[in-house]
């Protein structure tokens, strides 16, 4: 894995092993496994990283019931029908300066010729909360 951080080689050692625990899992117990393991992710999450994960899970909760909760690379993620739709990348996991709440191509974004998929998050606050809303409803589909 020459030219990878150290960092992009532990999120490629956790997909390969997010893959290999459901392996075998279906339904209800695949569902479950998925949702213990984004609650873990955000969990161990600090700070600025902790209030945004915490409040992109309660969002999609009461805006987007339907997206299932995940991990995908490590990442707290909400999938519909097995495919991402927004995902948390917190600055811990790369050591930026930020976290960032992204959007996956099988979110329902479009825009004309060019649109925004990733959005910083610096602090979390009432209009991030707000936006967030909007961007999650939309997403969703």
């Amino acid at each position: 894995m020459a030219g990878f951080s150290a960092e992009e080689r532990d999120a490629m050692k956790e997909r390969a092993e997010e893959l290999r625990a459901a392996r075998g899992l279906k339904g209800a117990a695949k569902a479950a496994k998925e949702f213990e393991d984004c609650i873990a992710a955000i969990d161990k999450l600090e700070g600025v990283d902790s209030e945004a994960a915490t409040l992109l899970h309660r969002v999609v909760s009461e805006e987007a019931p339907g997206l299932a909760p995940k991990t995908w690379y490590g990442f707290p993620t909400y999938a519909k029908e097995g495919k991402t739709i927004v995902y948390y990348q917190p600055s811990s996991k790369f050591k930026t300066r930020y976290g960032h709440i992204a959007f996956a191509d099988a979110a329902a974004l479009d825009d004309g010729d060019m649109w925004p998929i990733s959005f910083a998050v610096v602090a979390v606050t009432d209009a991030v909360e707000q936006r967030l809303r909007e961007l999650v409803r939309r997403a969703a589909g």
